[in-house]
């Protein structure tokens, strides 16, 4: 049974999963910058699960502050 910890890496349907839109507006959100960049592992493109994390956190904390 595979445990998922925050330093797992996540693909761009679970980040679209996460974030509850499509994988084209993931992608966009890269591309200009608001969704922190991937890693590229040969073929595969995956985030760090702790990086996304940081991130919605983040979006979290600013909206408190607004």
């Amino acid at each position: 049974m595979t445990h998922l910890t925050s330093d797992n890496l996540v693909s761009v349907r679970d980040i679209a999963a996460v974030l509850g839109c499509s994988t084209p507006t993931v992608w966009r959100r890269v591309a200009d910058g608001s969704i922190p960049q991937p890693v590229k592992i040969g073929g595969m493109t995956r985030w760090s699960k702790a990086e996304i994390d940081a991130f919605i956190a983040q979006a979290k904390s600013q909206r408190e502050a607004a």
